[in-house]
């Protein structure tokens, strides 16, 4: 299939016959309503500074059923210590920029570009994008950003500024969507990390999917506040 350019409207190709490993479609805007329309039919941007907007749905796609969690024994150690407090948005603006300022594999940039981010903080401003935060003594140690449309969480990126500050803030996001009866987390791309926490790869069909299944479900818009606690 050929890349299509958007236009002005928000209508995308069919995921379902998007390359496997390339961009879908390119071009066209990051407005809230645009990024919406995107998420609900599987398709999320990833793009780089001075390159134009691309879309993705990649096949197969990296997802985390609750259910299926998986902590290491160091991790749980740290769970249990209360190292970190773990909030729920409270400093969305800082987690975006700390996830855009990470180091990244082979010195590779950010993705997470100024216009990105300005994106997802009109998002988290409508309610419809969240952020997980570690706090240690009163300091932003980790966290991880994405966003919720009905019971699917789409995460978007993570950072950690002591050990195991994003692992605390996954687990305890992942309790609390398992509470909330959600049915998954999109980690979009296979990662030996997210793997080891027990993220799968699916075909992209089955992803689309439980997609359906999962925006039935009604929005949980607003603020989030932790309920569950982490496990």
């Amino acid at each position: 299939m050929r890349r299509v350019r958007l236009g002005g409207d928000l209508a995308f190709p069919d995921p379902a016959l998007a390359p496997r490993r390339a961009p879908l479609a390119y071009g066209g805007d990051l407005s809230s309503a645009r990024l919406l329309a995107a998420y609900a039919r599987g398709i999320f941007p990833w793009y780089g500074e001075g390159e134009p907007i691309l879309w993705w749905s990649p096949d197969p796609r990296f997802v985390l059923y609750p259910e299926a969690l998986r902590l290491s024994r160091s991790l749980r150690r740290t769970l249990r210590s209360g190292r970190y407090e773990i909030r729920l948005d409270t400093a969305f603006r800082d987690v975006i920029l700390g996830c855009a300022g990470a180091a990244r594999p082979q010195g590779e940039g950010t993705w997470i570009t100024a216009e990105m981010a300005d994106a997802y903080l009109r998002l988290h401003e409508s309610g419809h994008a969240h952020s997980v935060e570690s706090w240690e003594d009163g300091v932003l140690a980790g966290g991880l950003y994405g966003v919720s449309l009905g019971g699917a969480f789409f995460g978007e990126s993570m950072f950690s500024l002591q050990p195991d500050a994003s692992k605390a803030a996954l687990a305890a996001l992942v309790e609390q969507l398992r509470a909330w009866g959600f049915r998954f987390v999109d980690c979009q791309t296979v990662t030996r990390h997210l793997g080891r926490l027990g993220a799968v790869a699916v075909p992209r069909a089955r992803f689309l999917r439980e997609l359906q299944d999962a925006l039935a479900l009604p929005n949980r818009l607003g603020r989030w506040r932790l309920e569950s606690g982490a496990p």
